[in-house]
């Protein structure tokens, strides 16, 4: 995408995936914008090849460790994702009950304006801080533990596992609110 410095050469290959609000606006704060990315990350696991191995959704980002299947992109799957969930993010902001709606509503905006690269609202970051973990030998294990000790680095938990919005909670053998693949 426009300005990111990590470009997706192997469409195919496994990646540490970084989706960054605008100005690390925390957006997630509320179950219904969650569970947008819940819904949408099993979606694109039905219907868009996405192979999920890892996930956490913390307040104003999202990390994954994932790939996607031929015939689809991995870039493919950044676009459509961020476009799907920005529209049902601003639907949910305003069906109301969101005490920020109008600062939120405001400040995607203004971000769509001053960037033009959205018509109305502006929710993601271009860049997805795209990073190949099998072509740059990266142990996939060092992501996922990386993911998954977010919530605890951010002081929300004690322990990974108990992260409802993380597939810490799948690797400890419960059941989180995405589908991992393999578990």
């Amino acid at each position: 995408m426009s300005g990111d410095r990590y470009i997706i050469s192997d469409q195919e290959a496994c990646h540490y995936i970084t989706l960054t609000v605008v100005k690390w606006v925390d957006l997630f704060t509320r179950e219904v914008y969650k569970g947008v990315i819940a819904n949408a990350l099993d979606y694109c696991q039905e219907r868009k090849g996405l192979v999920l191995y890892a996930y956490v959704i913390m307040s104003n980002h999202v990390h994954l460790v994932a790939r996607v299947q031929s015939p689809y992109t991995m870039s493919g799957f950044l676009r459509d994702f961020k476009k799907y969930t920005s529209k049902q993010f601003i639907a949910a902001i305003k069906e109301g009950g969101e005490s920020r709606a109008e600062w939120l509503l405001d400040r995607f905006a203004f971000e769509a304006k001053r960037t033009g690269r959205a018509k109305n609202h502006k929710v993601w970051k271009d860049d997805n801080h795209a990073v190949d973990l099998d072509n740059n030998k990266i142990d996939i294990w060092n992501k996922i533990d990386y993911i998954h000790e977010n919530p605890v680095r951010a002081g929300i938990v004690a322990s990974p596992e108990h992260y409802r919005y993380s597939s810490a909670t799948d690797y400890a053998g419960g059941k989180g609110p995405v589908r991992i693949f393999g578990l």
